[in-house]
């Protein structure tokens, strides 16, 4: 994790910025939940875990800012609060969303890979990325639902 901090540390100061405490533990936080897709209010309770002098406010700022700087990507998951996570170079991931228990999986792999290709090629149109979830029931609550029957 300190490699990937340092990295970070150097990618803010490169764009003129400081690499603050805050910015620091807010890295911090998702680095260790890297498949969390961590909303700014469950980033704010873990924060707050090692730094209970920070506000919320100054969480909301520090994701502000590193979305801006594409470092974080901001997530929609139809379930009424932005969540994050790493930008990635590509754009190789999907989401699958349990409608019942909220659980989010990534799905690795463009599926949607020679799709693209024939947009671009029939559109003349340049594709940056895509976004793609799917809807439906984990294997544990379905599994909860078969035993209930």
């Amino acid at each position: 994790m300190q490699k990937k901090i340092t990295e970070l540390r150097d990618r803010l100061t490169n764009l003129d910025y400081k690499f603050t405490p805050q910015r620091r533990a807010v890295l911090e936080v998702l680095l260790k939940n890297p498949d969390g897709h961590l909303s700014a209010d469950e980033i704010y309770e873990l924060v707050k875990e090692n730094y209970p002098e920070m506000g919320i406010a100054t969480v909301y700022r520090t994701l502000d800012l590193l979305v801006k700087l594409d470092i974080l990507q901001k997530l929609n998951f139809g379930d009424g609060c932005s969540r994050f996570e790493f930008s990635q170079s590509e754009h190789h991931h999907h989401h699958l969303i349990c409608l019942k228990c909220g659980k989010f999986i990534e799905v690795r792999g463009d599926l949607l890979e020679k799709l693209e290709e024939m947009i671009t090629r029939e559109n003349q149109f340049e594709i940056i990325n895509h976004e793609l979830k799917f809807y439906g029931y984990c294997s544990d609550c379905r599994n909860k639902n078969k035993d209930k029957e």
